[in-house]
């Protein structure tokens, strides 16, 4: 499997993921974002960023999508907003490989922080970030406003 910036046309998968990605957390419906506005926001506005996994026969079967964010304390960070992999193409080593690719990034741009969430429920992906020597911060709780 090939790992590699997301590029135009790539859209309608990534979005498929991440329904994908949002059944497995159990919220199908709270996605509203679009394979035409994911084009927009990736490949014109460029407000974020992604990788995808690829087979040998060009089929998308993980992604990471990121930005870069701002800590007042810290500076530049950067945040992984969803990290999927469909099951199917797990155990191979290659959700390992793509989170180190998001690591590899994050110290190329010289950012201070990586940050992320995971549902404290997903074990699977406790365990998997452990395994990254990630920390785990119970400290502090998620605030959000929708518009």
């Amino acid at each position: 499997m090939l790992i590699r910036e997301a590029q135009s046309g790539d859209e309608r998968a990534i979005h498929g993921l991440i329904q994908a990605l949002a059944e497995y957390e159990r919220a199908p419906d709270e996605v509203i974002n679009t394979p035409e506005q994911l084009r927009i926001d990736l490949f014109e506005d460029k407000i974020c960023d992604a990788l995808v996994v690829t087979t040998d026969n060009d089929l998308v079967v993980g992604f990471a999508l990121y930005y870069t964010s701002y800590s007042t304390w810290k500076g530049r960070c950067l945040y992984l907003e969803d990290f999927y992999v469909l099951p199917e193409y797990r155990r191979g080593g290659i959700g390992g490989r793509l989170f180190q690719q998001v690591v590899s990034i994050a110290k190329e741009r010289g950012v201070k922080r990586m940050d992320w969430q995971v549902l404290e429920w997903n074990e699977p992906a406790l365990e998997f970030y452990k395994k990254h020597e990630a920390i785990l911060d119970p400290e502090w709780v998620n605030g959000r406003l929708f518009f």
